[in-house]
């Protein structure tokens, strides 16, 4: 008897393939504003992907994701603007400068758990917030950097959405690896039951700090595609409002799943867009969405959905 055990891994390979030919295709048929809010969708997708390895993958309180996006694009506009580096090398520095960053707050933030971890990680980003906030003459301050000098070819939105959709893939591919690899099914293991982990050998703590220290660098990485996609900066990169809403993100999608946050994250910047053309008062939706999903939907959208198509796969086999 032949068991097909690939063919779901070879249909989501093909889901994936399609997706990814539809989305290269866009920008030829899809009118500007479209192709930009699809832009945003990926940079914010890949923000949400970053924090779901420590969220949901490693059980990680990761209130504060924010403020690693905000280092990473505020590296490369500085490095740019007031050291007069080349973009490319900009580029490489803001995701590096991002995973330092976590390497720092995480040594700290790991010998705490729980909810304490995320109030010392707020603590410590909001820190990081106030210096943006208010070094004038490197950061700008309130007023952030604008106009920042980029190639040629990404000063067209199209030219920006095609490097953003490139990363953004190849990142999403590496997320992919590193959660079926076995750092990321020790880091889901530990996120279950630290203690026994402890017990049979594992450093935990070098897990986690591994895990914050990959999701910042990839938090970087959607940093610096949003000044792509931008060309500016400003101090709520690193705001801890921001953070909430990556955090919704990844509940929204379904922060048990891979690409779960991506969903929420494609859910979040639609209504976004929509609501913000009527108020300004997001942030009371977004209360608002989170109240919604502990009630009916505590797994997300795809959580629940993957969660009913097993429920119907087992009734099907089992009536067979």
């Amino acid at each position: 008897m032949t068991v097909p055990v690939r063919r779901p891994a070879r249909a989501s390979a093909g889901a994936a393939v399609a997706l990814l030919a539809a989305l290269a295709l866009f920008p030829v048929v899809g009118p500007a504003f479209a192709v930009y809010v699809l832009a945003l969708i990926l940079v914010t997708g890949l923000l949400a992907l970053s924090l779901n390895l420590v969220l949901g993958y490693g059980g990680l309180y990761q209130f504060h994701h924010a403020v690693f996006y905000g280092v990473g694009a505020y590296t490369l506009a500085v490095a740019v603007t007031r050291g007069g580096w080349p973009a490319w090398l900009g580029f490489l520095a803001g995701p590096l400068a991002a995973a330092l960053a976590g390497l720092l707050i995480g040594w700290f933030c790991v010998r705490l758990t729980r909810l304490y971890f995320g109030m010392l990680q707020i603590s410590l980003g909001s820190l990081l917030w106030i210096v943006v906030l208010r070094w004038y003459p490197v950061t700008g301050g309130d007023n952030g950097i604008h106009d920042i000098p980029l190639p040629a070819v990404l000063q067209s939105v199209v030219g920006a959405y095609y490097l953003i959709l490139a990363v953004v893939a190849l990142s999403a591919g590496v997320l992919y690896l590193i959660v079926r690899s076995p750092f990321g099914i020790t880091l889901q293991a530990i996120r279950d039951n630290a203690q026994r982990c402890q017990t049979v050998g594992v450093d935990v703590r070098a897990h986690q700090i591994g895990a914050i220290v990959i999701a910042a660098f990839f938090a970087g990485t959607a940093g610096v595609l949003y000044v792509a996609l931008e060309r500016s900066v400003f101090p709520n990169l690193l705001f801890w409002v921001l953070s909430l809403e990556i955090f919704v993100m990844c509940l929204l999608g379904g922060w048990f799943t891979f690409a779960g946050p991506m969903l929420g994250a494609a859910l979040m910047v639609a209504l976004r867009t929509v609501i913000g053309r009527y108020t300004d008062l997001w942030t009371m939706f977004v209360g608002i969405i989170l109240i919604l999903l502990i009630f009916f939907m505590p797994e997300g959208v795809a959580g629940t959905a993957l969660a009913r198509l097993r429920a119907r796969g087992a009734g099907a086999g089992g009536r067979g």
